[in-house]
Parts: C-alpha cells; structure tokens; sequence
C-alpha cells in the first residue's frame, strides 16, 4: 500500500498518518496548500506517474502522482479544502496481480 502526497510523496488531505502506522507505507504533504483539483476517484486503476491531485502552495501549483501502478482505495481530501503540513492526501494500493 502507498500513499501519495505533495512533491510526488504519497499524501493525503485532512487526517494526519496515525502514529501507529508504519512510516514506510506513508508520505506527507511537505507544506501548507489548498487542493485545487483531484484527477481520480476511489476505486480507479492509475498507472506509475500519473497525476491524481494538484495542490497550491506558496503560489505554485504541485502535481501529487502515483508511486507505481495500483487501485485509489481512499482519498481524504476534495477541492478546495486547505491542508496542513504533514496532511495524508490519498491511498494507493498495490495491484495484487504483479
């Protein structure tokens, strides 16, 4: 399982990673941003690359992709909505057949 998050880490929106996960599984957002536009919905195959979300932050646009290949199984975040530093902005996990 990854998540995807800003500056091309895996990241989503309005709950932060609890403590109790594994860090390895999970990239926060870097900065402070607004959600400007999310590209895919849960439960959408995405390719390694592609763009699912795109923040603003200290007035440049950042584009959030996906790590590898695998299925969106959650998105916290919806356009608009402000984030933290630290924020978790989505999941994507591992296509079980590769």
């Amino acid at each position: 399982m990854w998540n995807i998050g800003a500056d091309s880490e895996v990241v989503f929106g309005s709950t932060l990673v609890p403590e109790d996960r594994n860090p390895t599984e999970f990239s926060i957002a870097a900065m402070p941003g607004i959600v400007i536009r999310v590209l895919v919905q849960v439960g959408q195959h995405v390719d390694e690359g592609q763009e699912l979300m795109v923040l603003e932050a200290m007035k440049m646009e950042h584009r959030i992709v996906a790590p590898r290949a695998g299925t969106v199984s959650e998105i916290t975040v919806g356009q608009g909505d402000s984030i933290a530093a630290g924020t978790l902005l989505a999941v994507v996990e591992e296509d079980g057949d590769g």
